[in-house]
Order: structure tokens, then C-alpha cells, then sequence
């Protein structure tokens, strides 16, 4: 079953229902608008605070843009990519390319004119859909992308290279397009984080979609009378496949534009939120503003809050502690997952196992675990090797690279790149990335380990580790701290506390320096590498 399917059953089910709010709270009018009057009114849309979209409504709005795409000559297996900031047309718009049979193609909202070109030609797009936040990065590049490419324009004023998707969708017909799709179509082309270069083209099908809405919903038991609150960028997995299980329930989902621990705190308060899904950054300046009285938990109504949870990187045990302190009755969770594996959930903690946190959890829904060494054998329970997945959320290939394809694809097991290990009750713990394990006088270290350490330490807001080079021991562990506001902690100190650390694994160096995250909360490793792996700056303040 397509997951265009869901849509079609919601609007009979529950079509007057409102199924997506937006929230901008550093917009200036908070009076609430409709979709229907912000076409009517609409001269520039950052003059509203609230929007909302009812079912009805959200299939309508992608009918009509599949009935243009079809119009245009989109066939099955085109691709449309999207290139906007979240807001109530992003979600239509992806659905509408879906029932098309064309695939989406979302692009991360930060990358440059070059990288959009890059992905623009990797995924061999044929449609572009962008917003106004991205017309000075497209104007760039229009001359090369724009030869027997499609060109839409999400907002007012449309530049002259492209065309006006508000007026060209509302001549279209609103009635669902009868396109036959199945479970092994292709259905969307997702990017790597391109951490270690340009991103790869990760393609998925429809059996995919649709498993991550079945494991969302098995996970956290989603209801209709659910509202997921929605912060993350919709053009990421863990965002939307967590959204998916909204789609599937039928309840209501919040997208909120800021991270401030006041907007959260206002948006799960006034819209009744019950499930909101944080990033560390985010859950830590929360429990900063609460402890230190910049904000007031009774000023807000949270009791219908009841989980909270935290994918897309490793949460240490600390945090989920003075969240429990702050709030007690909430649920807590976990999910792992990576884009190859459609997001979050093909391993997950479960809210009945609180005492493990630390670890990502078990084989989620429908899913399979193994950890190996470099040979691919099965390692003993206890030993670190690499985390392999299994199940039918797993990508289909990297897109037009089947060499890439054919290292992390091995007999339909996807092999992750990161370093795990079992406990003795079958939990799994991520150690570190592959990639990332510094080699020191021939002992590996995992900064993961480091960094969920360091998290203990009360001044530490945010830590990353990272191999520095050294002319005796090859690297050596560098910890590049960021403190919390008006905290004070020196070198010494740190170096103290860190002498609970086994000799090899204390870091060889502080630096105390922002830790720079991208919008889906890992760490920039490569960004700190090229700050601090200078030869001069090597010289001048390692430790040999």
C-alpha cells in the first residue's frame, strides 16, 4: 500500500479535522488564519504568527499540484525536488509529487548554490520546487540547472527564471490524479549528510514510506487524539518519518519555525501537545531556562505532555536525568537510524526501559540487528564492531552509484558505519562512527565514550572529541568544550575530573570553543578537524 493511500483515508475519515498547524513565534500578528484566507489576503505571508490545514484541505493542495506536474509532462519516476523552510505547503507539495508516481527529492534548506547544483544533477531532477529564502542561491545557478528542467516558485514576487506555483496550482483541478503505484515503485531520493564530502542519493520505495509510518506508530503508540509537535526540518528522515506516524493515526502534528526553549515551551502549551521530539541542543537549553528561573513551569499548561523523545545522536545519561528531575511523568525514548534506513526507529530504546539510558535499544518494529567485525562475522556480546540493519525500510541503493552501493549493501543487510556493542540484556550502545575512531599509540579510542563522560561535568553544555595529530602517538583526543552561559571551569578542572577516565582515554587537550551542529543535531566533526588539525596550530598547542 502506497502511503498516498493514507492521505486519501484521512480526508474521508477525518477531512474537516485540522491536521497541520504552523507556527512562526517571532512573527509580529498572532490572529490565526486558515489556509483558505491566507490565499485570499495573502500579500506576504511573514505578517502571520498561525496557519492551519485541515485534511480536506492538505489533499486538495496536493492534488492540484499533481494535476500541474502531470500538465507539464511529469511522468512515473520523474523526479521534483523541494527546496523550502518548514510551512504548511511542504508537506502537500511532497505528496503531490508521490501521487504523480514521480519521486520527491528534498534538498537540505542550508546547502549552497553549489551543492544544489551538485544533488540537482546527481538525482537527475527534472523539477525544481523552492522558496524565497533560497532566490539569491538559485539565481547562481539558474543558467546551468535551468535547460529541460521545471522551475516552481513557493511564495510572492516569483523571479523571472521561474514560475508561480500559487496561481499556476489554483487552475488546476483538485480531484486525485489515477496514477497506479505500488509498494516496490521508487518513491524518493534522500541525501546523505555529506559529512565527509558532497552527499550521496539514497533512494527508497513505497514499502519504505510506509514502514517507517508502521514503525513510528508501534513505537510510541500515536493515537488520533495525538499531537506531535514537529521542530526538526522536514526535508531530514527523522523528521518526517516521525510526522508519518501522525499520517497513519490521523492526529495532528505542529510545525514550529525556532528552538528557543520559550517557543517550545509556548507551542506545547497553547496547541496541547502530547508528543514532541527534541534534539540534545534543544532539551538542554530547556532545562537550562527552568533551572535557572528564566522561565517558569507555571506559566505554561504541560500536562498533557506525556513523551518526550530524542533521536539522531548519542543522548547522555545526565540530560535524560534532569529532564526526569524537571519533568517526572513523561515518558522517554530513543530511536537510531540513518537516512539509508528511512529514519529513525530500525533500533529503539522502548519508554518501559528509562533505566538504559545510554543505549540506542533494540531491533525496532519489524527490524533486524547484527553486530560484526571487519570480516562480517557476528562478534561476541560484549565487543565493539560495526552496527548492521535489516528490514523493509532499507534503502534500495545510493542513486547511480553502485559502487558506494555495494560497500555498505551486503545480502539485503545494510552495514551503518557505526561502531556498537551489546550488553548482556541485548541492548546496544553506538560507540562511535567508523570513521571517527582516533588511533592512539595503537589503542582505539571512541569519543562518544568521551563526550557522554564529559557531559557529567556541570559546566559542560556541549563537547565534541576529535583526533588531533601527534608526531609520537599518531593522534591523540582533543575535547573542544562549550560552556554554559555565565559558568566558569578551566583545563585543570576538566583534566581532574577526567582522571576517572582510564589513562588512555583522557583527552589530551581542551579547547574551549562552540560545538557547531548541523539542523539535525550531530556534531560538524569535519568542520572542528579543519579549525584544529592545521599544521601550525598542531605545532603550537599539542601535547606530545
Amino acid at each position: 500500500m502506497p502511503i498516498t493511500d493514507l492521505l486519501e483515508r484521512n480526508c474521508r475519515l477525518y477531512g474537516d479535522d485540522i491536521c497541520l498547524v504552523e507556527i512562526n513565534p517571532q512573527m509580529p500578528d498572532s490572529r490565526r488564519v486558515t489556509w483558505k484566507e491566507y490565499e485570499l489576503i495573502e500579500p506576504s505571508r511573514e505578517s502571520y504568527y498561525r496557519r492551519e490545514i485541515t485534511w480536506n484541505i492538505f489533499n486538495e493542495k496536493a492534488n492540484r499540484f499533481a494535476n500541474l506536474l502531470l500538465s507539464r509532462g511529469i511522468q512515473k519516476g520523474d523526479k521534483v525536488a523541494i527546496l523550502l523552510m518548514n510551512g504548511l505547503e511542504w508537506l502537500p507539495i511532497y505528496f503531490g509529487i508521490l501521487k504523480t508516481g514521480a519521486l520527491a527529492v528534498p534538498f537540505n534548506f542550508r546547502y549552497s548554490a553549489d551543492e544544489i547544483e551538485y544533488c540537482v544533477k546527481l538525482a537527475e531532477v527534472d523539477v525544481l520546487v523552492f522558496g524565497p529564502e533560497f532566490v539569491g542561491r538559485i539565481e547562481e545557478i539558474a543558467d546551468q540547472i535551468t535547460q529541460n528542467r521545471l522551475l516552481f516558485y513557493v511564495g510572492s514576487d516569483c523571479p523571472s527564471f521561474s514560475e508561480d506555483y500559487i496561481s499556476l496550482t489554483a487552475d488546476c483541478s483538485s480531484q486525485s490524479p489515477t496514477i497506479p503505484i505500488n509498494d516496490k515503485d521508487d518513491a524518493a531520493i534522500y541525501f546523505s549528510s555529506g559529512t565527509t564530502g558532497f552527499p550521496k542519493a539514497i533512494l527508497h520505495n513505497h514499502e519504505s514510506l510506509m514502514h517507517a509510518a508502521k514503525v513510528e506508530q508501534h513505537h510510541h503508540h500515536q493515537t488520533k487524539e495525538d499531537i506531535f509537535l514537529c521542530i526538526p526540518p522536514l526535508y531530514h528522515t527523522g523528521a518526517k518519518m516521525h510526522w508519518f506516524g501522525s499520517l497513519l493515526s490521523g492526529g495532528k502534528a505542529v510545525l514550529l519555525k525556532g528552538t528557543r526553549p520559550e517557543f517550545i515551551l509556548k507551542a506545547v502549551s497553547n496547541e496541547r501537545c502530547t508528543i514532541v521530539w527534541l534534539l540534545v541542543p534543544w532539551a538542554q537549553d530547556i532545562i537550562d531556562a527552568l533551572e535557572s528561573g528564566m522561565l517558569n513551569l507555571s506559566d505554561y499548561k504541560l500536562d498533557q505532555w506525556r513523551l518526550m523523545h530524542i533521536g539522531a545522536q548519542p543522548v547522555p545519561r545526565s540530560l535524560i536525568k534532569r529532564w526526569k528531575q524537571i519533568f517526572p511523568h513523561h515518558e522517554y525514548d530513543t530511536n537510531y537510524g540513518l537516512s539509508e534506513s528511512i529514519g529513525p526507529g530500525c533500533v529503539h530504546l522502548g519508554v518501559e526501559n528509562i533505566e538504559k539510558v545510554g543505549a540506542i535499544g533494540k531491533p525496532g518494529y519489524g527490524w533486524e540487528v547484527k553486530i560484526v567485525d571487519p570480516n562480517g562475522t557476528i562478534v561476541p556480546q560484549g565487543e565493539v564492531g560495526e552496527l548492521c540493519v535489516k528490514g523493509p525500510g532499507v534503502m534500495t541503493c545510493y542513486y547511480n552509484d553502485p559502487t558506494a552501493t555495494a560497500e555498505v549493501l551486503k545480502d539485503d543487510w545494510l552495514y551503518t558505519g557505526d561502531m556498537a556493542m551489546e550488553d548482556e540484556d541485548g541492548f546496544i550502545y553506538l560507540v562511535d562512527r567508523k570513521k571517527d575512531v582516533i588511533i592512539s599509540g595503537g589503542e582505539n579510542i571512541y569519543p562518544v565514550q568521551i563526550e557522554d563522560f564529559l557531559h557529567g561535568f556541570d559546566a559542560i553544555k556541549d563537547v565534541a572529541v576529535i583526533g588531533l595529530p601527534d608526531r609520537r602517538l599518531g593522534e591523540i583526543a582533543a575535547a573542544i568544550i562549550e560552556r554554559k552561559p555565565d559558568t566558569a571551569c578551566s583545563e585543570e578542572e576538566i583534566m581532574e575530573y577526567c582522571h576517572k577516565l582510564p589513562r588512555y582515554k583522557r583527552p589530551h587537550k581542551i579547547i574551549f570553543a562552540p560545538v557547531p551542529r548541523n539542523a539535525t543535531g550531530k556534531i560538524e566533526k569535519p568542520k572542528l578537524r579543519k579549525i584544529y588539525c592545521s599544521e601550525n596550530l598542531v605545532a603550537a598547542q599539542t601535547r606530545s
